[in-house]
């Protein structure tokens, strides 16, 4: 999917609840790559495109306590690349993702003393008093997403320890580092537990 460069989003989305009060927020964005700051090791390649919608959801606490939530339902798709755990060669991973989260006010909680935390509210993320900004929520969502480990082939050889050469394109010249000698009183001992289990 390409997107002209004058609707790549640029700039910072901000949700506000005073907007929401009026009607939900169509969102329609396409992140440009470096808008949003991931890891050192993951890079976003070429634009991202969110699709989704914010609506307002008014939560009353008590008389003339309310509290202004935000519902974020949205999904993206995108290409990055991933710097390989082994070599670390940039590695392409196609990343698509949907959620539906609530974000309330981070004031809204600040309470003195301590309360208990219902399953419910574990589930909710906070939001700063100017309004909450939809690259924050693709950013986590997106690190959420990512694998545990890339790597580029299964049989990716690494990096030399000593010179740093990349073993998937060629050998290195660094000549074998010989064993420690204080290893050598161990040498064996596998073999001579393994015989004396035999005889028992």
């Amino acid at each position: 999917m390409t997107f002209p460069s004058d609707l790549l989003t640029l700039r910072a989305v901000l949700i506000l609840p005073l907007e929401l009060e009026q009607e939900p927020l169509e969102i329609h964005e396409a992140i440009a790559p470096g808008v949003i700051d991931y890891a050192a090791d993951i890079r976003q390649v070429g634009p991202l495109p969110v699709e989704g919608r914010a609506d307002l959801l008014v939560e009353h606490r008590g008389h003339h306590e309310l509290v202004n939530d935000i519902r974020l339902r949205a999904g993206y798709k995108g290409q990055f690349e991933v710097l390989c755990a082994r070599c670390v060669e940039p590695v392409p991973v196609p990343m698509t993702g949907e959620f539906d989260l609530i974000f309330r006010p981070q004031a809204a909680d600040a309470e003195s003393g301590e309360r208990a935390i219902t399953v419910d509210e574990t589930e909710i993320g906070y939001y700063e008093e100017s309004g909450l900004l939809l690259e924050d929520v693709v950013r986590e969502q997106v690190l959420l997403s990512l694998p545990g480990r890339t790597l580029c082939t299964p049989e990716c050889k690494g990096l030399c320890p000593s010179c740093g050469q990349n073993l998937n394109s060629a050998p290195c010249g660094c000549s074998k580092a010989p064993a420690d000698p204080r290893w050598n009183a161990l040498a064996g001992l596998a073999d001579s537990i393994a015989v004396k289990q035999v005889k028992h």
